[in-house]
C-alpha cells in the first residue's frame, strides 16, 4: 500500500485515482463497503484507487480533553486497510488551519490540485470544511465544475444491526462500553482487539500462578471494565487462546486502567514484544475481592470459562 503523508509532494502513481473518503476509525463493514465500492468505480474506470483519510481523528483535535475513544489508532487503521488490500491511502493531517478552512478551498487545493481525483465514493452523511459547511450537494456542485464523479453511500447494515441502526464507529463504542461483544464483532467484522507491546508489570500474577502480559492503553477506547475471553497473537504470528482484564484491579488499590492477559498453555518472556489481544466474548464485571484466595479462586473459574468459550482444552495447546 502506497502512504501519502504530505499532500504537497503526492507521488505520480497516486493522482487520478478514485478516493472513498473518511475518518475509518474501526475499518469496520461500512467503511469495507464504502472501499469497495471505490475500488468497482476505478476498476471500470481503468484508474487507481484508494481512501483519503485524516489523523488525528477531528475529535482529538476539538476534544483534546475528552476520554480515548479510538477504535483503531493511526497505526492499527493503516494496518487494516492495507490487509484489505487498498493501493493507496492518502492521510491529510487534521490540524486547526484545516478545521477551519472553507468547504470550497478544501476541494480545490487537495482533491482537485493535489491529488486530482477522478471520482470520490462517500458516505450519506459526509461533511467537510469550516464548521462542517461542505455537504453533498456542495460536492456534487464542484465535482460538475472540476470534473470529478461523486458516488453517495446510503447507510449499510443487516441483520447484525439493531433496528435502524447502520454500521457506525459510534455504534461499536457504544457495544463496547457496554460489553456487547456480539454487536460490536458483528459489525466490525473481527473481533475488537489492541494492538500494543508489552510492559513490565508488579508480577502479582505469578505469584498467584496465573502470569499476565501487561499492556497500556494508549489512545484506545476503554470498553466495560472486567474480564473477557480473547485471543492473542504474538509478533511471530502464533495465536493463543487466553483470559483478560481491563480494569483498575481495585483489589490492589490501583486507579489506572490497563489491559492485563493470561495466555493458556504459555510459559515464554513476552516483555518488549508486541502482542495483539482480540476481545471474543465478556465474562463479568470488574470487581474488588476480600483477598488473594478469593481472587485466584475467581480467576480460575474465568479461566475455566474463556477455556469453554474459545474452545481451549484444559490442557490445551495453542488456538
Amino acid at each position: 500500500m502506497l502512504i501519502v503523508d504530505r499532500l504537497d509532494k503526492v507521488p505520480p502513481r497516486a493522482k487520478g485515482a478514485v478516493l472513498a473518503v473518511g475518518n475509518f476509525d474501526g475499518v469496520h463493514l461500512g467503511h469495507k463497503s464504502l472501499i469497495a465500492k471505490a475500488e468497482a468505480i476505478a476498476a471500470t474506470m481503468g484508474v487507481p484507487s484508494g481512501v483519503l483519510t485524516f489523523e488525528p481523528h477531528p475529535r482529538q483535535l476539538f476534544r483534546p480533553d475528552g476520554p480515548p475513544f479510538r477504535l483503531t489508532p493511526a497505526a492499527d487503521k493503516l494496518r487494516l486497510l492495507d490487509a484489505l488490500g487498498v493501493e493507496i491511502t492518502a492521510v491529510l493531517p487534521f490540524t486547526n488551519d484545516l478545521a477551519i478552512m472553507p468547504a470550497e478551498d478544501f476541494v480545490i487545493r487537495y482533491l482537485v490540485e493535489a491529488l486530482q481525483i477522478v471520482h470520490l465514493v462517500v458516505g450519506f452523511d459526509f461533511c467537510f470544511g469550516n464548521g462542517r459547511s461542505g455537504d453533498i450537494a456542495l460536492l456534487n456542485y464542484m465535482g460538475e465544475m472540476e470534473g470529478f464523479g461523486v458516488t453517495v453511500i446510503d447507510p449499510v447494515g443487516d441483520n447484525d444491526c439493531k433496528p435502524g441502526e447502520s454500521y457506525s464507529s459510534s455504534a461499536i463504542r457504544k457495544a463496547l462500553e457496554t460489553g456487547d461483544l456480539a454487536t460490536a464483532t458483528a459489525q466490525l467484522g473481527r473481533p475488537w482487539s489492541v494492538r500494543s507491546a508489552v510492559l513490565r508489570g508488579d508480577q502479582r500474577g505469578r505469584i498467584i500462578g496465573f502470569p499476565t502480559a501487561n499492556l497500556g492503553l494508549g489512545d484506545y477506547l476503554r470498553p466495560a471494565l472486567g474480564v473477557y475471553a480473547v485471543t492473542v497473537t504474538l509478533d511471530d504470528g502464533r495465536r493463543f487462546a487466553g483470559v483478560a482484564n481491563i480494569g483498575r484491579r481495585p483489589t490492589f488499590g490501583k486507579t489506572d486502567t490497563n489491559l492485563e492477559v493470561h495466555l493458556f498453555d504459555f510459559a515464554e518472556d513476552l516483555y518488549g514484544s508486541e502482542i495483539e489481544v482480540g476481545l471474543l466474548a465478556f465474562i463479568r464485571p470488574e470487581r474488588k475481592f476480600d483477598g488473594l484466595d478469593a481472587l485466584k479462586a475467581q480467576i480460575a473459574a474465568d479461566s475455566a470459562e474463556a477455556r469453554r468459550i474459545t474452545g481451549t482444552r484444559i490442557t490445551g495447546t495453542s488456538a
